[in-house]
């Protein structure tokens, strides 16, 4: 999912240096039945941008599930939730508007 968000992000103006965008995914694992079964997947985003690009992260973040592949090929058997910490304090010039 960090590939598609990333996308979103540059479709929209926002180039962030590898540095300023990060993730930690977290497999939640249960027993069902005597099985070892993968129940949850959580994501840790951790993002510096321009606060100029804060509605556009804010935006990617809420659409980019629908967009990744593997995230719409787990949809109804592994559920997917995330977070994100966003530090505002990223330089302006990784920030191209986009007109629309």
């Amino acid at each position: 999912m960090l590939g598609t968000l990333n996308g979103a992000l540059e479709v929209r103006g926002l180039k962030l240096p590898p540095e300023a965008i990060d993730v930690e995914a977290e497999g939640v694992n249960e027993v069902v039945d005597r099985i070892v079964k993968l129940t949850g997947i959580h994501l840790r985003y951790r993002l510096v941008v321009p606060s100029e690009a804060r509605d556009v992260v804010d935006r990617s973040l809420a659409g980019h599930g629908d967009k990744c592949p593997t995230a719409v090929s787990l949809r109804g058997s592994v559920p997917i939730t995330f977070e994100a910490d966003i530090d505002e304090s990223g330089d302006p010039g990784w920030f191209t508007p986009r007109e629309r």
